[in-house]
Order: structure tokens, then C-alpha cells, then sequence
């Protein structure tokens, strides 16, 4: 099986051995006591075991729910927000070709995690042509990006092809028992998955919130369990510190925050892993940015962004220590011609494969950002399938429910996050927001 690996060397040079060597009795009893308590669904431990309990009938349920819409649709919206988009699309973009679509699956897009006016009316003019149907994600139904966005293209849905076949054509991934989406689930006779009580959004990834969704563009959501399955046997708490890949990850980065390193930069060389990133920012700015704590989460393209802010990361603050998520072998093969002018001076590449190039430029990067005091940690792949995918979600997963204890914080909530909320259900003046509208208007006013 494909093997997940994680250098340290970059890294091990800017922190005290004996300091990190203190991690080590800490993190086998933070897993230690995640492994004891996940019976509790108010713990959102649902995740830790997923890999190994999920059940077979659920998986060919999902399975056979794909293929359905499969041979009737040509494109599929995926509606949700944070954690009920993300890890699906890091994954589907993963293992998609870059300009084009797989004629034999459906053309998975995504909508309901903005409220861009212009995107979602081009969307709908995009589905006048297509054959759709929607996937809706949401716990409660009434998450304000995601509703407004299943509010119109539901009724889009029913204006173009008639309630009764919008309902065969609609998917609902929600709670259980309760909420407006359930009860309309259960009015319209949508298919239905449930996002299980004892798992957080931005954990959801191996359940039907990201599940399905990869199973209808056409990919083996067996694998993806299969590799996280292998990365959840790798990282108990019976597993040593120095071979644990998430519990070192875990104390390498405390410590660098320890010291100053407050910015934590993840970095890749292949584009294909651009989404996976956006997961991986979501994972860990929810989880640790609490109580005026937490290693801020950034992303950088590599070589693009070198040449952006490649000067501030060479010698700008020295607040930022990188992670670079690196894979072996690309899908594709391609050199570098031999132009017989050589005027763009590149003849000595003539012959070079591409990926010798991008690891060369990855390699002394690497080398040049640790001589700029900056600190960097390598993860790599062999290459990008759905295993090794499945691997590196468990393992950042398990990663960062160690790195939030050791931090001091839950890693499971997010406080923070209804700040904005209610400040906008005021200003629009959502019932039992009255007494507020006011006062943030005035400030607005003085503004």
C-alpha cells in the first residue's frame, strides 16, 4: 500500500531534542483518552474509528445511489459550507483532470458556500442546459449560504423539470431526526443520508457528507476508507512516538509555536492538491483559533507564489515555519524540448522531465527558507489516488485533534464562528434580531 512519509530534518534543526522528547508521554495519553471516549457523541469523536466501523450496507447504499444518478444526469450540485464541501471537492479535485470532465460521471459543482449574487445566477443559467441534480448538505437546513443556495435551485430544479422528478433528483445529507431540511426530506421524498450526531463538519470527510458526493464523480470511496483505515492503525496510541506521523506533525508544530512560530504556511507543488489545502485551512483554523491562541493556518502555491511572496518568506518576520505536502510520482509524463537557438538559455533542462525540475525546485526551497530561519516540515505521498488521499485526511485529522489538546483548547468546537452570524441576521433584519439592528446600523452610520 501506498505509504504516507514525514521528514523532520528541516524542521528538528530550530527545536531543543529534549524539549520535543517531552511530547512524547503527552500525546500517547491525549490519543489515549480520545481512544476511551468516543462512546459519548458529545465528544464529536465519531471520526477516530470511522475508517474500521463503517458498514458495508452503507457503503453499497452510497455506491448504488451513484450510479443512479450517474445514468441520468450529466452534472450534480453539491450545496453545503465548510466542512460539508470542502473535503468532498479537495478530494474530487484531486483525482479530476485539470480541464476537462470524465464523460462517464457527472460533472460535480459546488454551490451554497457563498452568496456571490453573480455566481449563483451564471450557475443557473449554466444548469438551462444541463441535466441536474442537487445534493444538499446541511445539519439544520437553515445555514444561511447553503439555504439561500438550495432555496433557488430547487425551485430552478421544479420550474425545469417538474416537482415530482425534482424530488428523484435531489439528495438530502442532514440530520437524523430533526430540522427543516429532515422534515422537508421527509415531505418531498428525497433520498437521505444522515451526518452522524458524533462528528463535526470539518471531520465529516469519510461520511456521506463527502461520501457521496466523490462516489457520484465516479471515484473509489473504498480506497479512501482503505487508506485512511491503514493511517488510523499507524497513529494509536500503542504506536511509538517516534514512528506516530500525526503525533510527531503534532508536537514538531506545538513546539515551533512555542517559539515563536505563530504562521504556519502549507505549501505544495502539485496544483491538483490546491482544494486539499483549503481543507486542510479550514481543519485547523476552526479547531486551535480559540481563546487568543492557535498556529495560524495560510496556504502557498509552489513555485507560483515564489514569486509573490517568496521575499517575504525568505526574509520577512521570522513568525513562519512551512508544511510542504509533496508527491513522488505525477500521473503524466513530460520533458523538456531542445530548441536548437537556445535563446531562452533553458537548453541545459533539454531532456529533463518536468517533475525532475519541480522537485529540484522543491528541494531548494526547502533548503533556502530553512537558511532563512524558517523552519519547514515535509509530507509526501507516492502518488495521488484515492488511498494516499485517504491517508493524508486521517492523518491531518488525528494530527490536529492531538495539536488542540496539546494547545489547551477544544479541537471539536467552533465559538467564534456565530460572531458574524449574528451580526448579519441583524442588519437584515431576521425575526428576534430587532434589538440589535439598530445599534449596528448606527455604528455603521459613524463608520
Amino acid at each position: 500500500m501506498n505509504q504516507l512519509r514525514i521528514n523532520l530534518d528541516n524542521a528538528l534543526d530550530f527545536i531543543d531534542s529534549k524539549k520535543l522528547e517531552q511530547y512524547d508521554t503527552q500525546t500517547v495519553d491525549i490519543i489515549q483518552h480520545l481512544e476511551e471516549n468516543t462512546s459519548d457523541p458529545s465528544n464529536f469523536l465519531g471520526w477516530l474509528n470511522l475508517p474500521s466501523e463503517i458498514e458495508e450496507n452503507k457503503i453499497r447504499e452510497i455506491e448504488e445511489t451513484a450510479n443512479s444518478f450517474t445514468k441520468k444526469l450529466d452534472t450534480v450540485v453539491v450545496i453545503g459550507i465548510g466542512g460539508s464541501y470542502l473535503g468532498a471537492k479537495a478530494v474530487i479535485d484531486a483525482l479530476s483532470p485539470f480541464f476537462h470532465t470524465r464523460e462517464e460521471n457527472p460533472e460535480v459543482i459546488f454551490a451554497g458556500h457563498n452568496i456571490d449574487e453573480d455566481y449563483h445566477h451564471e450557475l443557473r443559467e449554466l444548469l438551462e442546459e444541463r441535466e441536474y441534480g442537487i445534493v444538499v448538505i446541511s445539519k439544520s437546513g437553515t445555514t444561511t449560504e447553503p439555504g439561500i443556495a438550495f432555496r433557488i435551485l430547487k425551485k430552478h430544479l421544479e420550474d425545469k423539470a417538474g416537482k415530482e422528478e425534482a424530488s428523484n433528483r435531489i439528495i438530502a445529507i442532514t440530520d437524523a431526526q430533526k430540522g427543516a431540511l429532515r422534515k422537508l426530506s421527509n415531505e418531498k421524498g428525497y433520498k437521505t443520508f444522515v451526518i452522524p450526531d458524533n462528528i463535526g463538519g470539518r471531520y465529516s470527510v469519510l461520511t456521506p457528507v463527502g461520501l457521496v458526493p466523490i462516489a457520484i464523480a465516479g471515484y473509489d470511496i473504498r480506497g479512501l476508507l482503505k487508506g485512511a483505515e491503514k493511517m488510523r492503525k499507524d497513529t494509536l496510541s500503542t504506536v511509538p512516538f517516534a514512528e506516530n506521523p500525526s503525533s510527531l506533525y503534532a508536537a514538531v508544530r506545538n513546539e515551533l509555536y512555542q517559539n515563536g512560530k505563530a504562521i504556519e504556511l502549507l505549501g505544495i507543488y502539485n496544483l491538483k492538491l490546491y482544494c486539499f489545502m483549503e481543507w486542510w485551512k479550514q481543519l485547523y483554523g476552526e479547531s486551535e483559533g480559540k481563546d487568543n491562541k492557535g498556529i495560524f493556518p495560510a496556504i502557498t502555491q509552489f513555485t507560483t507564489d515564489l514569486h509573490s511572496i517568496g521575499q517575504y518568506i525568505q526574509e520577512g518576520r521570522r513568525i513562519l515555519f512551512e508544511t510542504i505536502l509533496s508527491v513522488d510520482a505525477p500521473q503524466h509524463h513530460l520533458t523538456v524540448p531542445k530548441a536548437e537557438d537556445d535563446t531562452d538559455k533553458l537548453n541545459y533542462l533539454a531532456g529533463k522531465r518536468l517533475q525532475e525540475v519541480n522537485t529540484m525546485a522543491e528541494s531548494g526551497t526547502r533548503l533556502a527558507h530553512s537558511d532563512g530561519n524558517v523552519p519547514n516540515i515535509s509530507i509526501s505521498i507516492p502518488e495521488i489516488n484515492e488511498i494516499s488521499l485517504g491517508q493524508i485526511i486521517y492523518f491531518f485529522e488525528k494530527a490536529c485533534a492531538i495539536s488542540g489538546h496539546i494547545l489547551g483548547v477544544n479541537p471539536f468546537d467552533q465559538p467564534g464562528v456565530e460572531a458574524y452570524k449574528k451580526n448579519m441576521f441583524a442588519l437584515l433584519g431576521k425575526p428576534g434580531y430587532e434589538s440589535e439592528s439598530q445599534k449596528l446600523l448606527n455604528r455603521l452610520k459613524k463608520q
